[in-house]
């Protein structure tokens, strides 16, 4: 349970929100599929760290913050709610207790969050 502490994904998802929209447009950004992924990536984390941990640890604020930021148009917003609901469900359908699956499942989904929100930041973050 001691490596479901890693605060790094948080951070780099807080650091993402921090930064703000990249652009205020109309047209889909060039990183949108690489935000509905981090969507579904949050709502997986949150899912399992819930499981684990038996808290919400504030997942469920930070995505509203990121669907606040940047999806503003309610399509777009409902793409990000759908890919953050989807992941929820994917591990709540297959988890019903902590094990070292769950575990493993929340260490690589925060890492692959990490990555994906560190790239869109470097890339497209002004």
């Amino acid at each position: 349970m001691k490596r479901l502490c890693n605060a790094a994904a948080p951070a780099a998802l807080t650091l993402f929100l921090a930064v703000g929209p990249v652009a205020a447009q109309t047209v889909e950004p060039p990183y949108e599929e690489r935000l509905i992924r981090l969507s579904e990536i949050v709502g997986s984390v949150h899912y399992l760290r819930k499981l684990c941990l038996g808290s919400d640890e504030g997942w469920r604020a930070k995505m509203q913050s990121l669907i606040d930021i940047e999806a503003t148009d309610p399509d777009r917003r409902a793409r990000f709610v759908a890919a953050f609901n989807k992941g929820y469900r994917s591990f709540a359908s297959v988890h019903r207790k902590c094990n070292s699956v769950a575990v493993e499942a929340e260490e690589l989904y925060r890492k692959q969050g990490l990555e994906l929100a560190s790239e869109i930041i470097a890339r497209y973050g002004n």
